[in-house]
Formats: C-alpha cells, structure tokens, sequence
C-alpha cells in the first residue's frame, strides 16, 4: 500500500465511519471529534488539530462540504479549496485518524453518530454554554455530556486564520 493510499484510507463515509469506530473501541480507543471548513490549512489549524488529538486516542474530523461552506457565508471565494482537497490534507495529518464530510450546516448528524468521549471546538465557543440559540454554543454538546463525555474548548493560536490569509492574499 502506497503512502497515498494510507492517506486516502483515512478518508472515510457516513457508511465506513461505524465500522472503524468499533474496531477502533473494540481495541479501548477513545474519540476526540472536531469540526471546520479548513480550507487553508495552516499554522492555526495544525496547532488547534493535534492538541485536540491530545485528548484521546483516536481524532476524527468532520469537514463540511463545498456546498455547507458557502452556507457559512465565509466569503463568496470560499472555499478556495474543494471538499476532497481539504479532507485529503487533512487526513495526511499524522495525528489525525479519520477525516468524514458532512453537507449539512452542522455536524450534529455526524456527532450522533461518532458518540465521541471528547467534543473540541476553538474558543470562540463556550463549552459551559447550554443554549442551542447562543452563537457561543456548541453543537452536538448536550448529546456528548448525556452520554457522560467532555466539551472541550482550544485556544487559536494567534495571527493565524484562514480568513487572514486570504485577506493577505488579495493585498
């Protein structure tokens, strides 16, 4: 197996996602999940990614689909880099160990399914926060403390955004 081919197999769906958790928990590995558009990948996001992977065993992150980007209204030149693009540098992470798309304006239907053990967001969010109406809130939360798992926030590492980048870019 080539060392691309690695990478791609840490690409997975909705429907190859179940069966890699349970082996991954049939082995007593814990879930870390986190989401974004990471679009640029930079300094930032490999910052906030591993530190996320420090918290258990096994990071899976959800990366919103072309189409949910634009949702976001980021920007009309987001994303700059497509969907299958994003999710292969990110999987290439060493200490990443799943990467999955999702299309819909959440990853509430992802999270429902990883029932990860940690749940990261950046700081931008409030991990105490229990209002789903609150910018601050983090989606898919209440669902990890039901089932006796941690909200977790990250700080990012300042100077570096995607946003800032691309700002940069066009001078």
């Amino acid at each position: 197996m080539s060392k691309l081919d690695i990478i791609w197999a840490k690409v997975l769906t909705r429907e190859t996602l179940p069966k890699q958790l349970q082996l991954w928990r049939f082995h007593s590995n814990t879930i870390v999940f986190t989401n974004g558009c990471f679009d640029i990948l930079h300094r930032g996001h490999i910052d906030y990614l591993s530190k996320a992977a420090d918290l258990r065993n096994k990071l899976v992150v959800g990366i919103n689909t072309d189409s949910s980007v634009k949702r976001l209204g980021k920007s009309d030149a987001r994303p700059i880099q497509d969907e299958t693009s994003r999710a292969l540098l990110v999987a290439s992470l060493g200490f990443v160990s799943a990467v999955v798309l999702f299309d819909e304006d959440t990853p509430a239907e992802l999270i429902k399914i990883v029932q990860p053990e940690t749940l990261v967001k950046g700081a931008d969010y409030d991990a105490e926060e229990k209002n789903p109406a609150s910018p601050k809130y983090i989606v898919g939360s209440d669902l990890v403390r039901t089932n006796g798992g941690k909200v977790v926030t990250i700080p990012f590492l300042d100077g570096f955004s995607t946003t800032a980048i691309e700002k940069k870019i066009k001078g």
